[in-house]
């Protein structure tokens, strides 16, 4: 595991902290172990998990500027992207935010485990996201939820500060629902930056970092009602 995660990290030009390979060795160990009980992912096997979730995960370091930032992953589930992003550089504030208390537990027994400090709650986006301590607080919002972007943008832009990036993870072929999610984009006070690609190390499988730059302040009617974003979405 350590080392698939090492040579991984080092491909994508990441150097980790001496501690690290040591923290992906826990983490994988009880992610496996708790996922025979419970749904956290459907992914499995030494090689898959330090690839597909820790490596595809680390990848995003390389899309923006995190040392120091405060950045939210919404919808983390197991954790991903933020905690191995946050075990490759500590200085990140992170908080980790999931709508399923199983999974919140899972998080706060990982960040245990791990001894990294971290924020885990456990919320529903489109609400917390009216919050006054939350909304427009992070420099980052990260997600890897599977939704179309149109919905991650109305769920996550209202979490970003004006001049924060919002970066959404999705396939390498995800050109039209980037281009559909125009709209939401422009309306919740944001502009598309970039759509980065990029290789999993060790695979052949290309992932997709959509970079969108909030401009300007959210309108308080977003986000809406989840029924509603589904009904309705922009």
């Amino acid at each position: 595991m350590s080392d698939i995660v090492f040579r991984g990290a080092s491909d994508l030009g990441i150097e980790l902290p001496p501690g690290a390979p040591l923290a992906f060795e826990k983490y994988y160990g009880l992610l496996e172990t708790r996922s025979r009980t419970q749904n956290l992912t459907s992914i499995s096997g030494v090689q898959d998990v330090a690839r597909l979730h820790f490596l595809d995960s680390l990848a995003l370091l390389n899309t923006a500027r995190f040392k120091d930032a405060r950045v939210i992953d919404i919808g983390s589930g197991a954790g991903f992207p933020g905690l191995p992003m946050k075990i490759a550089d500590p200085s990140i504030d992170l908080t980790l935010l999931d709508a399923t208390e199983k999974r919140v537990n899972f998080l706060f027994e990982l960040c245990d485990l791990l001894d990294i400090r971290a924020t885990c709650i456990y919320a529903r986006a489109e609400e917390i996201a009216h919050s006054a301590d939350k909304r427009e607080r992070y420099d980052i919002a990260v997600s890897r939820a599977v939704a179309e972007l149109n919905v991650l943008c109305e769920l996550c832009l209202p979490f970003v500060r004006v001049g924060g990036s919002f970066i959404a993870m999705k396939s390498a072929e995800s050109g039209n629902e980037v281009a559909e999610s125009g709209k939401a984009i422009e309306t919740l006070g944001a502009k598309l930056d970039s759509c980065i690609d990029y290789t999993i190390p060790g695979t052949d499988i290309t992932h997709r970092a959509v970079l969108i730059t909030k401009v300007s302040g959210t309108p308080e009617t977003y986000p809406r009602r989840f029924a509603r974003i589904k009904k309705a979405p922009l």
